[in-house]
């Protein structure tokens, strides 16, 4: 029995011994500090959208090519809007129609691919079909 005490008694001075030795290893707290870096440039932060510069209005910003159609006598383009439904223009590639001309156009053979290319008082815009309609 004695020798048993002995033994736990042992035991107890020996784990005291490493516990207060083991208080000495516990590292120190971190100054938050460390962290912005992490922090200014996260892999996780919530993407903001980049803000789009003020632009000047567009005269084509409506625009879209509504039919497109090669001819003999020169090739003919319908340019419709959007905002406005009864806004429509023939434009060939002979004469400028209401200050608006073909510059040029890029055929496809696929459909609804073709781009064409108009001017009106010095300044260009190409356009596509619409595909929501």
């Amino acid at each position: 029995m004695m020798r048993r005490s002995r033994i736990f008694i042992s035991i107890f001075v020996l784990l005291c011994s490493i516990s207060t030795e083991r208080a000495d290893e516990i590292p120190k707290r971190f100054n938050f500090d460390r962290y912005s870096g992490m922090l200014n440039r996260s892999p996780f932060a919530i993407a903001t959208a980049a803000v789009a510069p003020i632009t000047a209005p567009d005269f084509a910003k409506d625009l879209y090519v509504a039919n497109a159609a090669r001819s003999p006598e020169g090739d003919m383009v319908t340019i419709a809007s959007t905002s406005d439904r009864n806004f429509k223009k023939y434009l060939s590639t002979r004469e400028p129609v209401d200050g608006y001309s073909i510059a040029s156009i890029e055929w496809s053979d696929r459909v609804g691919a073709t781009r064409v290319t108009i001017s009106k008082d010095g300044k260009f815009a190409t356009l596509k079909f619409n595909e929501a309609l």
